[in-house]
């Protein structure tokens, strides 16, 4: 899909050509990272939604926001655009409230350790996911982002979802539903119990129940990422492009 067709279809939903603009910039990184679950296949899947293009985010105060019934990639674009404006002198929490979907967590905190930032980022879902020896699917995806900001510009951006595929996946017909389990194979609880452990961090934190995220933003004291990359030797790390 083209930027003009891309803009185009996401203002014909309704939304500003602010919050279209971020939206397309969103997928057209997760399409350029090899990620089209999370890419241009989103614009026709939020066609088939039902939402409030026309919503804003609501800030309650510096560490909780409300989605207010936009997307909740509306929600976190304006939370980071906020924090690179306003940084935290030391570190602060977050929590979004009716934030959903999230897409692609990495891009997030990308976002915010390219400015200096160390972010730490989490998101709930429907629950997508079960024991591994079988019974009620009781936790979201509920992926894990972290950013590490460089002093040599180079972010290190990771982003991994406690699903052996991604419901992106399956929206983007690149996976079955049934292939939506813990990963690890035999391993795969310990997948489902750090799923768990992050759905129920969410839930502990909202007032408003419902899908949420939660963003945790630092000072960095130090700049591991250079040293990091001397002893990749070249190879690639994770977010790399």
């Amino acid at each position: 899909m083209q930027r003009e067709e891309g803009l185009a279809r996401l203002q014909a939903l309704g939304f500003s050509a602010a919050d279209a603009l971020a939206l397309w910039q969103h997928f057209d990184d997760a399409e350029r990272r090899g990620k089209p679950s999370h890419g241009h296949s989103r614009i026709p899947w939020l066609e088939t939604q039902e939402f409030d293009a026309q919503a804003r985010p609501r800030r309650i105060d510096e560490n909780r926001w409300h989605g207010n019934g936009t997307v909740g990639y509306v929600v976190l674009a304006r939370l980071c655009d906020e924090l690179i404006a306003n940084p935290p002198r030391n570190a602060r929490l977050v929590v979004c409230e009716q934030t959903f979907p999230t897409g692609m967590l990495g891009y997030h905190v990308r976002r915010l350790a390219d400015e200096g930032l160390v972010a730490l980022l989490t998101a709930t879902s429907p629950r997508r996911l079960g024991p591994p020896s079988g019974g009620p699917k009781l936790a979201g995806t509920n992926p894990l982002a972290i950013g590490i900001p460089s002093s040599d510009g180079a972010a290190i951006a990771v982003d991994a979802s406690m699903g052996a595929v991604t419901w992106g996946d399956v929206v983007a017909g690149l996976a079955e539903e049934e292939q939506l389990v813990p990963f690890g194979g035999e391993h795969a609880h310990k997948a489902f119990a750090l799923a768990l452990g992050l759905q129920l961090l969410v839930d502990a934190l909202v007032r408003d129940p419902g899908y949420a995220a939660v963003l945790v933003v630092a000072q960095p004291a130090a700049d591991p990422v250079p040293a990091l990359r001397a002893a990749a030797a070249g190879g690639r790390l994770p977010g790399d492009a």
